[in-house]
């Protein structure tokens, strides 16, 4: 037998004074809060009194610091998988506010549906089921957690849902350490719950496109 659920899990609020779209750059771990974040969604499905048994996260450090109260709670080591990891930007490592202002920058919004300005859209959600589908069968039985990133997480809620790629990144359903879960039915995903477990007034969520 398989897994019994799956858990998309975002990482916590990230160490970001500057405010950047830090994308991929190495060096962006988690601050206090976003550390506190991460310990409120691992507690969340520790009181769901569901088996965890298997845990993915993104190579990046917000990942698998996000990933370490999931190691303590279920005695878990975290398998590291490029396929859950944030996608490629154009814009990494600049402001988004400031970057807009730059009419040379405009070309690269030339097609959202793409998107343009980074990997398509087709590509992550490709990733993101074989990453998922894996993990799914890595275990016998019990839950499966992936610790991964806002834009991964919600084009697989959007491709699950029968519903286009192109989207506003402001209006996205994915908040700091959130939870969105999935059952794998007849080969096909279903997604079976949201859940936003840790306290994020006041957070600084801009670090990706």
């Amino acid at each position: 037998m398989p897994a019994d659920r799956l858990h998309l899990v975002r990482h916590g609020e990230v160490d970001n004074p500057r405010r950047v779209l830090y994308g991929r750059l190495p060096g962006y771990g988690l601050s206090a809060d976003g550390r506190r974040m991460a310990q409120q969604a691992a507690d969340y499905l520790g009181r769901l009194s569901r088996p965890v048994a298997g845990l993915v996260c993104s190579p990046l450090q917000r990942t698998r610091e996000s990933a370490e109260p999931f190691t303590e709670k279920f005695g878990l080591e975290p398998t590291i998988d490029d396929r859950v990891i944030e996608p490629t930007n154009i814009f990494e490592g600049r402001r988004m506010d400031r970057a807009l202002l730059n009419p040379w920058n405009w070309r690269h919004l030339s097609q959202p549906a793409i998107p343009s300005w980074g990997e398509p859209y087709s590509q992550i959600i490709a990733r993101m089921d074989s990453a998922m589908r894996d993990a799914w069968a890595s275990v016998d039985s019990g839950d499966v957690v992936i610790v991964s990133h806002q834009l991964p997480i919600w084009v697989t809620h959007l491709w699950v849902a029968g519903l286009a790629s192109r989207h506003d990144p402001r209006r996205r359903r994915c908040a700091l350490s959130s939870i969105t879960s999935f059952d794998l039915r007849d080969d096909r995903w279903a997604e079976v719950g949201y859940v936003e477990p840790a306290s994020t007034a006041g957070a600084v969520d801009v670090g990706a496109v």
